[in-house]
């Protein structure tokens, strides 16, 4: 009877947040474990709230879940997502995690900033954690988890400045902000550097998707750069990168991938992936929920703490490239490199009007 009465009650708040989520015009999905904090015996339960990209981005949102995936196996939290299909998405999904008494509420992308800080004012016990964004890094409840992108950026810039054949290559954006704009500026310093070292005087077109779920605008910025010689394409920008690897794809060029490694999207396209690892960092996120250990503020990942990297998946790249990227690699670990994170430092350092998406 008793077994009778817990499954019951674990019954009953499965159906309260299916209902929840319903009422948010969103989807729900994820795991649970009936195992939780050695020190309470309270299941710990940490969701996931992603942007419009969606958690099948292929990109960041499909890396956190997998961290939060991860999370789950390892030490027994309830995990879940809420998927959000539109920008009003965002607050209701943040309160269903509320109203369904997660400890833990990790959303994914600076776009949900402003949704967050009006519920992290309004419930200030409650814990969130958000990826990309550290405006709100001064409140007590909010940890904002940040990557150095440039650097990760510059290696794949590196390796493609190597690669090219055309001594043309692309970027596309998701969107232009401070944050995103890293993404192009370590790239750029990456490809120019590496063409400084070959003799080669390298061209690079850069289009701004504004979008991160427009894989049609992804793919059409692609054709254009194609079109105009590229042999190869750096996407940082979410869905809307799917539509810019399915033209390389189509075009037989070389893409390079973001977030995660890209290479199972299209194997013998994806020359290499930028890695922002957000699975490492939700994973820690949810490490120290269970542990108690959550604290305010920012915590900062890099190539030093593995928190950004080229992928693993190296099959496309040629050996003695590799090696090159390898020794900048660790040049920049070992501060001989500092990759620009501004427009000022990297007109400083490569000259105005190199970088014109604005």
């Amino acid at each position: 009877m008793k077994l009778k009465r817990i499954a019951a009650l674990v019954l009953a708040g499965v159906m309260t947040l299916s209902l929840a989520a319903c009422g948010s015009g969103s989807a729900s999905k994820g795991g649970s474990s009936a195992s939780g904090s050695a020190s309470s015996g309270k299941t710990i339960k940490v969701g996931i709230v992603t942007d419009v990209g969606g958690v099948n981005d292929g990109s960041f949102n499909q890396s956190a879940w997998e961290g939060l995936q991860k999370a789950q196996k390892d030490f027994g939290i309830e995990a879940k997502y809420l998927e959000s299909k539109t920008d009003a998405d965002y607050q209701p999904n943040i309160e269903t995690f509320i109203d369904g008494g997660y400890d833990m509420i990790i959303c994914i992308g600076y776009a949900l900033a402003d949704a967050l800080k009006t519920e992290a004012e309004a419930n200030p016990d409650q814990k969130f954690a958000i990826v990309d964004d550290s405006s709100l890094a001064d409140m007590d409840n909010v940890t904002s988890l940040m990557f150095e992108a440039g650097q990760s950026s510059y290696l794949v810039g590196y390796a493609a400045g190597l690669t090219t054949k055309t001594n043309n290559v692309g970027f596309v954006l998701g969107q232009s902000t401070d944050m995103m704009n890293e993404f192009g500026f370590g790239y750029c310093a990456g490809v120019l550097d590496a063409g400084k070292e070959a003799g080669k005087d390298i061209k690079i077109q850069m289009a701004n998707a504004n979008s991160f779920a427009d894989t049609a605008a992804g793919k059409s910025a692609a054709n254009a750069m194609i079109t105009g010689g590229a042999d190869i394409i750096f996407q940082a920008a979410g869905g809307t990168g799917l539509g810019v690897i399915d033209a390389c794809k189509e075009a037989g060029i070389w893409a390079i991938g973001v977030d995660s490694d890209q290479s199972s999207i299209a194997p013998k396209t994806i020359l290499t992936s930028a890695m922002k690892r957000v699975d490492n960092a939700v994973y820690a996120v949810a490490k120290d929920t269970k542990d108690g250990k959550v604290k305010g503020g920012v915590e900062t990942f890099s190539l030093k703490d593995g928190g950004v990297d080229i992928a693993p998946t190296t099959d496309n790249l040629d050996p003695d490239v590799l090696k090159k990227v390898q020794d900048v690699k660790q040049q920049i670990i070992d501060g001989k490199i500092t990759v620009p994170k501004t427009r000022d430092e990297f007109e400083k350092a490569y000259g105005k009007g190199i970088y014109t998406i604005k």
